[in-house]
C-alpha cells in the first residue's frame, strides 16, 4: 500500500537518525495519510481517497473538493483525482 497523498503527491521521505555521538542511521519520514471520503458538490457524490492531513486542511481552506481540484495541477494529482477533476470540469461546462 503506497503512502502517497492523492491530492498533493506528498510521499515518504528519507533521512538520518543522528545520535548524540553523531552516528547516522537511515530512517523514513512517513506522511500523515488518512483514508477519507470527500464530497463533490457539482457531481453530487463522494469519493474515497488517501489524503494527507495537510491536503485535507487545504481542501477545506479552498472551499471544498471541487475548487481545490480546479486550482491544482494535474502533475501532483493521482489518476483517480485527475478523473474526478475532468468530470467536475465537464459538469461546470454543461451548467
Amino acid at each position: 500500500m503506497a503512502r502517497r497523498c492523492e491530492l498533493t503527491g506528498k510521499g515518504v521521505q528519507a533521512g538520518n537518525n543522528v545520535s548524540h555521538a553523531k552516528n547516522r542511521t537511515r530512517r523514513r519520514f512517513l506522511p500523515n495519510v488518512q483514508e477519507v471520503r470527500l464530497m463533490s458538490e457539482s457531481l453530487g457524490r463522494s469519493f474515497n481517497m488517501k489524503v494527507s492531513a495537510a491536503a485535507l486542511r487545504s481542501v477545506e481552506h479552498n472551499g471544498g473538493l471541487d475548487k481545490f481540484l480546479l486550482k491544482s495541477r494535474d502533475t501532483s494529482l493521482s489518476l483517480q483525482a485527475r478523473r474526478v477533476k475532468r468530470d467536475i470540469q465537464k459538469a461546470a461546462a454543461s451548467a
